[in-house]
């Protein structure tokens, strides 16, 4: 049976590529009946071309800019599931948004683990297979400060998706009773 609740709040998931945001924001949408928002479809959609297309055309600077409009938009929706880019805590206004529009929750893994999810993607701008692990361990420690200010953090080592989104879903029953 979903849960639902008068007192619900927008879930925002963080954390670096790899982490598993997608895939349990689709499972925490289902069981608390609210909508899925994946910000990097969002921007897809806005831009009319890829995240690759824009790192490449633009760069990342445009990227970001273009990343908090429509972070902006979509958290001013009623509550839902928003899987954010694992970049989007960069900016200072972008946390202070989620924070006061939502709950933050951060999705860590090891850097093994992120390296094997990873591989052979090429969807992602910010890896490649070269030097992969240099560039994701040099991510993971620019963005530790601003992934640690979350509500609620997981490591998903050894987590189906299932139980990281039921440990969230026990964790926000205890803030909101």
């Amino acid at each position: 049976m979903p849960e639902t609740s008068s007192t619900q709040k927008t879930i925002f998931l963080t954390g670096l590529m790899g982490s598993g945001k997608s895939s349990v924001a689709t499972v925490l949408a289902k069981s608390l009946c609210l909508p899925l928002v994946d910000l990097d479809a969002v921007i897809c959609k806005e831009a009319g071309k890829s995240i690759n297309e824009i790192f490449a055309d633009e760069g990342e600077i445009a990227f970001r800019s273009l990343e908090s409009a429509c972070l902006d938009r979509v958290a001013s929706f009623s509550p839902s599931i928003i899987a954010t880019g694992g970049g989007v805590v960069i900016a200072e206004s972008n946390r202070r948004l989620m924070r006061e529009k939502g709950i933050i929750v951060n999705l860590t893994a090891p850097l093994p683990l992120i390296l094997k999810r990873l591989s052979g993607a090429t969807d992602r701008p910010l890896y490649s297979d070269h030097d992969a692990e240099k560039r994701i361990r040099t991510l993971m420690e620019e963005r530790e400060q601003f992934y640690a200010d979350a509500d609620i953090r997981i490591d998903t080592d050894g987590k189906s998706v299932e139980d990281v989104a039921a440990y969230i879903l026990k964790v926000l029953k205890g803030l909101h009773p």
